[in-house]
């Protein structure tokens, strides 16, 4: 059914099949992490300001050497910087696990400001080779395939990762982890060298073409702008306790099914993505998304009823899935490879301070009123947003994507094209 994801990627072409299994299995590994950290640190301290400090350490690095790394980025082989990034990971791996024995809390912290230093650049290396290995036609299908596996092991990382705990302790979680890197770096394998040769030299000036670059194509400028409306405007999950205490009881259980709905509608949205993937008119389903998400939360902000906040939580949570889906398509499609590195960076950076920006608005704005009014007036201004943005720049809106510029896509392909026996 056209409906369902398309696994035509996976099936056509062995070495984003490898790369996909590798990348899907770390997916897994990190949610094992996340949990471990958090619950090694509260043990060891059964302090939650310890435990916040954890986001800030992450957060950093994390933007800071996304900068950094988009300096160089489209000036080196990606393969060879991926590998590299994920023999780093392996290695971070190990230490936390004889952190997490010895109960050193602020070697954690160090170790998770490393571990998210290296996810900056190896992160933007990987989505660079998946847009430059599969063909134009493919792409949105290979970043609907790459969100699903994210969907899944965010909704069963974490109670593995609970289980585990309790049977073996957080070291097991962490060395688990190291062995899903394994994996990660074996599904790079085979891949020829991904360099390219822009103009200009690494450096400062590179930092700042790309950011020109961002700038003046509408396509991409307008799916980072709508991204950012979605996120800094409405972003829920800081405001979720405030408002299961206001409306619910403050039950922890309920709590958990805020979560659990979000991620249900993403995987449920990531299981039909070819009602997504196979549009062609990207931009235009972003905006509608985006558009969905915001409508649904300020719809959260006034439901009094359990069910229907849950389903509306799961409605928003499959509309943020089809727009990370087609805002990579975009994104992706429209960057020649003289930029894509720098551009993947940018993105990165977009997906990760958009989200903390976001919640620090929900808090502040919930401090002066309520949970509720605060989802309100951020689903709210996130429809303002983005109909701003679908009127100001049309071509997000009614265009279609140009094929991607790829020098290295034949050569990439070509490492595994035919279906492996």
């Amino acid at each position: 059914m056209k409906a369902l994801v398309d696994i035509g990627p996976l099936r056509e072409q062995r070495a984003f099949r490898r790369l996909w299994l590798g990348a899907t299995a770390s997916g897994f590994g990190s949610n094992l992490t996340t949990f471990a950290v958090a619950f090694s640190v509260w043990d060891s301290t059964h302090n939650s300001f310890y435990v916040g400090l954890i986001g800030l350490f992450a957060a950093i690095p994390l933007i800071t050497l996304a900068l950094v790394g988009s300096a160089f980025i489209d000036h080196l082989d990606r393969v060879r910087l991926a590998r590299s990034t994920t023999l780093g990971q392996i290695a971070t791996s190990v230490l936390f696990a004889a952190a997490a024995a010895f109960g050193q809390v602020w070697a954690m912290f160090a170790l998770t400001a490393v571990a998210a230093g290296l996810s900056a650049v190896g992160s933007p290396a990987r989505r660079a080779i998946v847009t430059q290995m599969l063909p134009a036609d493919r792409l949105a299908a290979g970043l609907a395939l790459n969100h699903l596996s994210f969907q899944l092991s965010m909704l069963l990382g974490p109670a593995l990762a609970g289980v585990i705990t309790a049977a073996w302790g957080s070291e097991v979680c962490f060395l688990l982890d190291a062995a899903t890197f394994v994996a990660a770096l074996l599904g790079l394998r085979g891949l020829p060298p991904a360099a390219t040769a822009p103009d200009g030299r690494p450096g400062m000036s590179a930092v700042w073409e790309g950011l020109r670059f961002t700038i003046r194509t509408p396509l991409v400028r307008g799916a980072l702008l709508a991204d950012l409306s979605a996120t800094v405007l409405a972003m829920p999950v800081a405001l979720f306790p405030a408002i299961n205490e206001e409306k619910f009881g403050g039950s922890p259980r309920v709590l958990g099914l805020f979560l659990t709905s979000v991620a249900v509608g993403g995987l449920i949205a990531s299981m039909l993505s070819g009602l997504a993937t196979r549009g062609a008119r990207p931009g235009a389903i972003l905006l509608v998304c985006g558009a969905v998400w915001g409508g649904a939360l300020a719809l959260v902000g006034v439901a009094d009823h359990l069910v229907v906040v849950l389903a509306l939580l799961a409605l928003a949570g499959g509309a943020d899935t089809w727009a990370v889906v087609s805002r990579g398509t975009v994104v992706q499609a429209s960057t020649p490879d003289a930029y894509r590195g720098r551009v993947a960076s940018l993105e990165h950076i977009v997906g990760v301070a958009g989200p903390e920006l976001g919640g620090v608005r929900a808090g502040a704005v919930a401090a002066l009123t309520s949970g509720g009014a605060s989802l309100l007036l951020g689903g709210l201004a996130c429809l303002v947003g983005i109909g701003l943005i679908a009127r100001l720049n049309p071509q997000l809106r009614t265009g279609v994507l140009p094929p991607p510029q790829s020098a290295n896509a034949e050569r990439l392909s070509s490492a595994g094209t035919a279906a492996a026996p």
